[in-house]
């Protein structure tokens, strides 16, 4: 669990509260078309969180924090919950002496999810939410009753690993590494299934997690999946995107071309809250404000993290992580480059303010696309 907030941050003179503002206007493009310039954040404050990120990450390669401690994951008022068993205590990551920025980057988010999260206005609960984004929550929170642990689940972060994992624990799979097509819903139980009661009840006492990925490396991924290999997504999506974005296409394009120019200028109309899951900002998915994560994996250190989350909650030995297959190519950071790079840069500042909690909150830096940084 993270560390209760400090002390909020006072909003600048003047501003309102961070969480009010945040639910009063969608991040970027405003789409009311009343004539008035785009809004792009809802306060300046956010401007300080991602400034007070950035700055982290400089003092991690300048060695500046190589003395810090780490925060604990688990607030004092839950002492007495670890104690009697019922939520798993995690400890400090098994790192490599090379690793220690990554142990540094999990502080990071613990600092700055307390910050944020302790704005004025910002929610503490599900309950706290309008009801169709904790809707969306609860129909992305699995639910383990066995080793009482609840995953939000991400698309494009592994989560249909984890849904394996899910099964064989629930001991509807005999191993992880059965060949079945993933049925995502079935066999699996979702916090929406339950009663209001019996939510509470596992959002208390339940060991909390979710994994997260570079925002941008994760759209890239759901660009090249959806549109490069399901006929449903091209079907769906990929028509109505080249019918509104491309000059001439003509009346009943096939939608299996969409260039990821094209795909970005959708994503930059779109309200962040009625998004695809596949690129719906994992804010919106997991609310980790409204709910006290007591771990935020990554998808850079995939398969260590997940270990150590199946260790945390007593899994059996013989549960593992999957291992990734061999003919599986996720987006690298050279192709993510060649298409950030491609894209027009007024069209990148539309989308990334839709993202940018997921940067700022998750400590992943902002994007190089200057000119410079995009001709070497």
């Amino acid at each position: 669990m993270f560390p209760r907030p400090l002390t909020p941050l006072a909003a600048p003179n003047g501003a309102e509260p961070l969480g009010r503002a945040l639910r009063r206007a969608p991040l970027g493009r405003a789409r009311a078309g009343l004539g008035g310039p785009p809004l792009l954040l809802p306060s300046m404050l956010m401007f300080a969180v991602i400034v007070a990120s950035s700055g982290l990450l400089l003092m991690i390669e300048r060695g500046i924090l190589a003395e810090m401690k780490p925060l604990p994951l688990h607030p004092p008022n839950r002492e007495d919950a670890v104690g009697r068993g019922t939520v798993p205590r995690p400890g400090r990551l098994s790192l490599d002496a090379g690793d220690s920025d990554l142990q540094v980057r999990q502080d990071v988010r613990n600092r700055t999810l307390r910050a944020v999260c302790g704005q004025p206005g910002m929610p503490r609960d599900p309950w706290d939410l309008p009801v169709g984004q904790r809707r969306t929550l609860l129909r992305h929170i699995l639910v383990s009753d066995r080793y009482r642990f609840l995953y939000c689940y991400v698309p494009k972060v592994a989560c249909s690993n984890w849904k394996r994992v899910l099964k064989v624990l629930a001991g509807v799979l005999d191993n992880v590494d059965v060949r079945l097509k993933m049925d995502h819903r079935s066999d699996l139980v979702f916090l929406a299934d339950l009663r209001p009661e019996e939510i509470r009840y596992r959002l208390q006492h339940y060991f909390k997690f979710l994994f997260v990925r570079d925002p941008l490396e994760r759209l890239l991924s759901a660009y090249r999946n959806k549109f490069g290999q399901i006929p449903e997504y091209q079907q769906r999506y990929g028509v109505e995107i080249v019918r509104r974005y491309r000059a001439g296409a003509g009346p009943s394009p096939a939608g299996d071309d969409v260039t990821f120019p094209e795909f970005l200028r959708y994503l930059a109309d779109e309200d962040p809250e009625r998004m695809n899951e596949h690129w719906m900002p994992v804010y919106h998915l997991c609310q980790p404000c409204a709910v006290r994560y007591d771990f935020v994996g990554s998808y850079e250190r995939l398969e260590a993290d997940a270990n150590q989350v199946l260790e945390w909650v007593r899994a059996p030995p013989h549960v593992r992580f999957p291992a990734r297959q061999a003919w599986y190519r996720p987006a690298s950071p050279e192709s993510l480059h060649y298409h950030l790079c491609s894209a027009p840069r007024a069209l990148l500042q539309d989308v990334l303010p839709k993202y940018i909690l997921d940067f700022s909150l998750f400590a992943y830096p902002l994007p190089n696309v200057t000119r410079e940084a995009c001709h070497q």
